[in-house]
């Protein structure tokens, strides 16, 4: 069920998120966001680290878009070797 409430900005611009939001959500204090602007949308999307099983499935289907466009091993190593040594 989604929560609906309203905040308020601070001349420090803090945005406090209400309770409710925070609970359903599950929130804590430290947590961290990014923050996307457009017109007069702002959108705060929670930064988490994946699970073991996420990251495995994020690796399956990079692994698969590569082979997909015909990437090889060594097309990765060349890469990072070549941003290393800017």
């Amino acid at each position: 069920m989604q929560t609906l409430a309203t905040t308020k900005m601070t001349s420090k611009g803090q945005v406090v998120i209400p309770e409710a939001v925070r609970t359903q959500l599950g929130l804590h204090t430290g947590d961290q966001f990014v923050v996307v602007g457009n017109n007069d949308v702002v959108i705060l999307k929670t930064i988490r680290t994946p699970s073991l099983k996420e990251f495995d499935g994020l690796i399956a289907t990079a692994r698969k878009q590569a082979r997909t466009a015909g990437m090889k091993s060594s097309d990765i190593k060349n890469a990072v070797k070549a941003v290393r040594s800017r």
